[in-house]
């Protein structure tokens, strides 16, 4: 069973880097968590460690020292950026980095940029806590810039951050050689129906996430968007079908959200 130490930055009462109306603290939380979920989802043997779950704080040596404690197989460090001109995408290693911590820094590296894009500023090395103090093979990365217009906006998309944590989570499962919990193999004649069923109410979904965006004065919930847009890569076979029955059933979780959000606008899908 590998250990991976997924390491969301600041929290609390530091809120890191913030601009545009983002803060670098939710970002990070927001994708670590979505990293966990998803990898221990999709793939075996794999256990992911979180420094924090929620909004608290803590210190640079106490998360350091609870990966050491934990032997976590890999640590990676989550943030956005700031101060970076035209923004981007890049990763760090210690400066005196180990040959894994330089394959692990390559792996994702390449990883999150196919998947997210725009401009690549390179992988570097620097003399960072994070990667300086832990034991095992480790990076930090820096999920665009809070203070760049442009990055601002694309990190307030779901689409945004589903393909960050996609990165993140295709790069960790490359560089430790893991298995997919379950191949997409034909659907029997009766799950086929409960996905044509659940198939159906994504549809009429659909027509209130379209109704939700023509009112200013509503926000459609980020989590029914991103179901949506998955939706559509299954209709266009760009994703398989277990992946898709995955992704409602994690969505359909947050079902007491739905209905308070129902309930507050008075549009019924």
């Amino acid at each position: 069973m590998y250990k991976v130490w997924i390491d969301a930055g600041h929290g609390g009462k530091d809120p890191g880097a913030v601009a545009n109306g983002v803060l670098e603290k939710d970002i990070a939380l927001k994708v670590s968590l979505g990293i966990k979920d998803r990898l221990e989802s999709l793939y075996e043997d794999v256990q992911v460690l979180l420094s924090r779950s929620t909004d608290v704080f803590l210190e640079l040596r106490d998360r350091t020292a609870k990966a050491n404690a934990a032997s976590a197989d890999i640590l990676v460090s989550i943030h956005c950026n700031a101060g970076g001109g035209k923004g981007g995408f890049e990763s760090f290693r210690y400066t005196s980095a180990s040959q894994n911590s330089i394959k692990l820094q390559d792996t994702l590296h390449k990883s999150i940029t196919a998947k997210l894009g725009g401009t690549d500023r390179g992988q570097k090395a620097q003399n960072l806590h994070m990667v300086r103090e832990s034991k095992m093979p480790a990076i930090l990365t820096e999920n665009l810039f809070v203070d760049v217009a442009a990055d601002a906006d694309r990190l307030k998309q779901s689409i945004v951050i589903d393909a960050i944590i996609d990165g993140h989570v295709q790069g960790i499962a490359t560089y430790l050689g893991l298995a997919k919990t379950k191949e997409d193999k034909p659907l029997t004649s009766e799950v086929m129906k409960q996905l044509e069923k659940l198939k159906a109410i994504v549809e009429s979904q659909a027509k209130w996430i379209a109704a939700q965006k023509t009112r200013e004065d509503m926000e459609c919930p980020k989590w029914a968007e991103s179901a949506y847009e998955y939706f559509k890569d299954y209709l266009s076979g760009k994703t398989g079908s277990y992946d898709f029955w995955r992704l409602l059933v994690v969505s359909y979780r947050k079902d007491e959200e739905i209905k308070a959000h129902k309930k507050q606008t008075k549009i019924s899908p």
